[in-house]
């Protein structure tokens, strides 16, 4: 079968109404399988034992390797979580850990897995787990083999997108703070971030110097509680703050 219909065909099953957490755990770990894959972890940044009710907790990780990991609290130290909660962008592990520092004890941690059947890893940052009040969340996949294709990793991220927007609906994050309002400059400058303009760009549109427009995201990442630009428009999306309907033109910005 074609990467495009298994991804396809996982994605019908997560549209359906009323589909149980065991049916899209069991479809997506066919799915993966016939991608070359063995071993998935779709999971909240939390003791996988021990979660949160909201923790959205699938995987099939071997049963002595999650002992292990929430008896030693690998959780708190694990470089695979602290890297999907500071960038945005899918990895691979052992690209990523070639070049970035890991202390002694993440090293063995790896070392440890590798033991069990868990290398090679490629872990898919979450983007809704970066809403405030929300769990981090990240699905990492162990390939079967060196030779699965680029097509099958990105065909899992959509997978993944589908999944987890299922899942979400059924563990909701906590939202107090949900209740920000943004002002219309801060509407404004994050529609246009989210459409992928830069300050200068979007100062041009609004007829603001680039420095304001830095202002203006800083203040507002401090208010949301978030780190990066990605997680404050991924919060004002889901949240319905914007959408990218409300900036339909330049023009139209600059007569509000």
């Amino acid at each position: 079968m074609e990467p495009f219909d298994v991804a396809q065909g996982f994605i019908e099953l997560c549209e359906k109404e009323g589909s149980p957490t065991s049916w899209l755990t069991a479809g997506f770990q066919r799915s993966i399988e016939t991608l070359g894959f063995r071993y998935f972890a779709c999971c909240a940044h939390v003791d996988p034992l021990h979660p949160p009710p909201q923790a959205i907790m699938v995987h099939n990780y071997p049963a002595s390797w999650v002992q292990h990991y929430s008896e030693d609290k690998l959780y708190e130290l694990d470089p695979v979580l602290q890297r999907a909660e500071s960038n945005p962008m899918p990895f691979l592990w052992d690209r990523a850990f070639r070049t970035e520092p890991v202390t002694a004890a993440q090293q063995k941690m790896l070392i440890d897995a590798t033991e069990v059947g868990i290398a090679r890893g490629f872990t898919i940052p979450v983007h809704l787990s970066w809403l405030p009040g929300a769990l981090r969340a990240s699905c990492s996949i162990v390939p079967d083999a060196s030779t699965v294709g680029r097509l099958n990793y990105f065909m899992v991220e959509a997978m993944v997108t589908a999944m987890y927007a299922v899942l979400n609906r059924a563990h909701p994050p906590r939202r107090e703070v949900a209740t920000i309002e943004l002002s219309r400059r801060e509407r404004q400058c994050l529609t246009l971030a989210a459409q992928g303009k830069d300050d200068w760009t979007i100062g041009q549109l609004l007829t603001l110097s680039p420095k304001t427009v830095h202002s203006y995201f800083k203040r507002l990442m401090q208010r949301l509680g978030v780190r990066t630009r990605v997680q404050a428009i991924v919060w004002a999306l889901e949240t319905g703050q914007i959408s990218f309907g409300d900036v339909p033109t330049a023009r139209a910005m600059r007569r509000e």
